[in-house]
C-alpha cells in the first residue's frame, strides 16, 4: 500500500527557486565545466530537473531524495554542468542528515569524509597537478560540510527537545509534590483533630457514666455540666473536622495534639539542635492571656506552623536571632518567625518547599492567610520572614 508523500512548503520554495535559478543560469550561457560527452545544450537542463524533484522529498523521503539527487549529481558530472544543480545537492545532503534515521545522520558525515579524502587522492595521483585538489575541495564543500552542518543543527534540536522534556517532567513532579504535600498535611490535621474529638468523647462518656451510677444531685449537675462543655467543644471541632478530612493516607497511632503552651519546649530544642549553627532561638508571647482559649484547630494549626518555621531555619537560616512572635488582636491570632538571611558555612540541608505549601494550607484551611519570603530588615541586613494570621473566631472553615 503506497502512501502520498506532500512536500512541505519549504521544499516547494527550494525547489522552484533552485529550478528557475538554474534555467537562468542555463539561459545566460553559464556552465561549471565544458567538452564533456554531453555537450548539448539541453542536456544541462535534466540533471537540473531531477535535482529539483528530489529537493522535493528533502523532509518527507529524505533518504530517497539523497539517492535521486547523487545520481543526479553524477549524471550533471557528463554534461556541461549547472551550479544550481550542485548547490541544491548541498541542501539535500543538508537535510538527508536532519531529518534521516539516526543510524543515516550517523553515517552520512563519515561516508562523505571518507569519499573527499578518497576522490582528492584518487585524482591527485590521475592527474600529478597540484590542482587535482581543487577537485577533493569541491567535493568536501558538496558532500562533507553539509552533512557535518546537518549534524550539528540536528544535535542542537535534540539537546533542546531534551531540555523542554526534561523541563516539562520537573514542572509535573513539582505539582505532584505540591499535591502531595498538600494531601498529606490535611491527613495529619484529620488525625490530629480525630484525637481531640476522641478525647470530649471519651470524657463525655465518663461524666455520663458517673451521673448515672452516683445518686447525688450536685455531684450529677456537675458531670451533665463537663459532658454539655465538652459536647459543645467537640461539636464545634467536629465541624471543622468534616471539613479537613480526606480520602488516603495511613493511618499512625493516635499522639498527643501538641498547643502553643509547648513552644517553651520547643524553642528550646531549637536553640539546643541550632547551636553549632550560631541560631539563637526566642519566643514572644504578646497574647492577652485573658481572652480566652483559642479553639483547637487554631491552636494546633498555630504550633504547626511555628515547628515547620523554626525547622526551616535550621536548615537554611544564617547565624543569628531567631524570634517567634505570638500576637491576638480581637479574633485574630498573629504568628511571626523571623530569621537572617544570608550564606551559612558549612551544609546545609535541602528543601522541596513542601513545608511552605503545607503552612499555606493550613492557614487557608481556617480562612486565614500565609506569607513567607525574604524582605530588608530596617538595618541593612536581610531577613526570612514567615507570617500567618489565624481567625479564632466561629468563621466557617474553607475547604
Amino acid at each position: 500500500m503506497f502512501t502520498s508523500i506532500r512536500p512541505d512548503r519549504d521544499a516547494v520554495a527550494l525547489a522552484v527557486s533552485g529550478l528557475l535559478g538554474g534555467l537562468l543560469l542555463w539561459r545566460l550561457g553559464l556552465h561549471t565545466q565544458g567538452g564533456h560527452p554531453f555537450s548539448a545544450p539541453w542536456a544541462t537542463l535534466v540533471p537540473l530537473t531531477v535535482m529539483a524533484s528530489a529537493e522535493l522529498l528533502r523532509r518527507e523521503a529524505p533518504r530517497t531524495a539523497l539517492a535521486v539527487g547523487t545520481l543526479a549529481l553524477v549524471a550533471d558530472q557528463f554534461t556541461r554542468g549547472s551550479l544550481a544543480t550542485a548547490l541544491m545537492f548541498t541542501d539535500v545532503m543538508y537535510a538527508a542528515v536532519l531529518y534521516g534515521p539516526p543510524a543515516a545522520a550517523r553515517r552520512l558525515p563519515v561516508a562523505t569524509l571518507l569519499v573527499t579524502v578518497a576522490s582528492t587522492i584518487g585524482f591527485l595521483a590521475w592527474f600529478r597537478k597540484p590542482e587535482a585538489l581543487l577537485i577533493g575541495l569541491v567535493i568536501g564543500l558538496v558532500s562533507f560540510i553539509p552533512a557535518l552542518t546537518g549534524v550539528s543543527v540536528r544535535s542542537h534540536r535534540t539537546a533542546a527537545d531534551a531540555a523542554r522534556l526534561a523541563a516539562a517532567q520537573t514542572a509535573r513532579l513539582a505539582e505532584m509534590d505540591r499535591t502531595q504535600a498538600v494531601a498529606a498535611e490535611r491527613a495529619r490535621m484529620a488525625r490530629e483533630l480525630h484525637d481531640m474529638v476522641a478525647g470530649r468523647l471519651s470524657a463525655v462518656a465518663i461524666h455520663s457514666t458517673a451521673a448515672l451510677s452516683i445518686d447525688d444531685p450536685e455531684t450529677s449537675r456537675g458531670a451533665l455540666k463537663v459532658i454539655r462543655e465538652s459536647s459543645v467543644e467537640g461539636l464545634a471541632e467536629m465541624r471543622r473536622l468534616i471539613g479537613l478530612l480526606r480520602e488516603g493516607g495511613e493511618d499512625d497511632a493516635p499522639v498527643a495534639a501538641p498547643t502553643l503552651a509547648a513552644l517553651d519546649a520547643l524553642v528550646e530544642r531549637t536553640n539546643v539542635d541550632g547551636a553549632s549553627a550560631g541560631l539563637l532561638c526566642t519566643l514572644e508571647d504578646r497574647r492577652d492571656l485573658d481572652a480566652g482559649m483559642l479553639p483547637t484547630p487554631v491552636e494546633l494549626a498555630a504550633y504547626r506552623i511555628v515547628q515547620e518555621s523554626l525547622t526551616n531555619a535550621l536548615k537554611h537560616a544564617a547565624p543569628g536571632p531567631v524570634v517567634v512572635r505570638l500576637g491576638r488582636s480581637g479574633d485574630l491570632l498573629t504568628i511571626e518567625v523571623t530569621s537572617a538571611l544570608g550564606s551559612r558555612t558549612g551544609p546545609t540541608a535541602p528543601g522541596s518547599g513542601a513545608g511552605l505549601v503545607g503552612m499555606r494550607e493550613r492557614a487557608a484551611l481556617l480562612g486565614g492567610t500565609f506569607g513567607a519570603g525574604a524582605e530588608p530588615d530596617g538595618g541593612g541586613a536581610r531577613i526570612w520572614r514567615v507570617r500567618a494570621e489565624l481567625p479564632v473566631g466561629e468563621r466557617e472553615t474553607r475547604e
